[in-house]
């Protein structure tokens, strides 16, 4: 099976188990083999999942400011574990790719699998919160209609974002293309780069 549909797939399974809860402090379940690939893509899609629905709570205009700070800090470090995760997907693929000789001719892609594989985990987000807008009986028609054609866009480039994934992974496999991990190295995060905290 292609790793952008075993994937996207995944997301789907991710996304609809944490609303089956709908709590942003239920633990991840653990329905793959710890280490897995599988397990990785789960993982990954749970934390966007929660973040997703932090980024909610916090645009509350009666929000409590202490409150907002403590979830602006959890979101930030939500950031850094989204951000770990992706590296280490890319990791293994790199690994997975890794007797493979690139042709002479080979390019690199403007993003790594990783990184487009972070963006189809968050199509699965949109489309879920999307549809669900789509059932809602609280709101008007033309509201309705408005989210069922954003829905249409977003399942269309659900489908158009697999497959460029799956035909970027047959490229490197086929030594037409090359990858590289570049670390996000975040420097607000790091108290040595960061100035705000460096200088107290």
């Amino acid at each position: 099976m292609k790793s952008a549909q075993t994937a996207r797939d995944i997301f789907h399974r991710a996304v609809a188990d944490y609303h089956t809860h709908d709590d942003i402090d239920f633990p991840a379940p653990a329905p793959f083999p710890a280490g897995s690939p599988e397990a990785i893509f789960y993982a990954k899609c749970w934390i966007d999942a929660v973040q997703w629905h932090l980024e909610d709570i916090i645009r509350d205009p009666a929000i409590d400011p202490v409150e907002a700070l403590a979830l602006k800090r959890r979101i930030d470090r939500s950031n850094q574990d989204r951000t770990d995760m992706v590296e280490e997907i890319d990791t293994f693929l790199r690994d997975r790719y890794s007797d493979v000789t690139p042709l002479p001719d080979a390019t690199i892609n403007t993003e790594s699998p990783a990184w487009a594989l972070d963006r189809l985990s968050i199509l699965a987000l949109k489309i879920w919160h999307m549809r669900e807008q789509t059932l809602r009986r609280d709101a008007d028609q033309p509201h309705i209609d408005r989210c069922q054609a954003k829905l249409n866009v977003l399942l269309e480039q659900e489908k158009d974002l697999t497959q460029a994934i799956d035909t970027l992974l047959d490229d490197i496999a086929a030594g037409r293309k090359y990858m590289k991990v570049y670390r996000q190295m975040k420097m607000y995060n790091d108290p040595a780069t960061n100035p705000v905290l460096y200088k107290k």
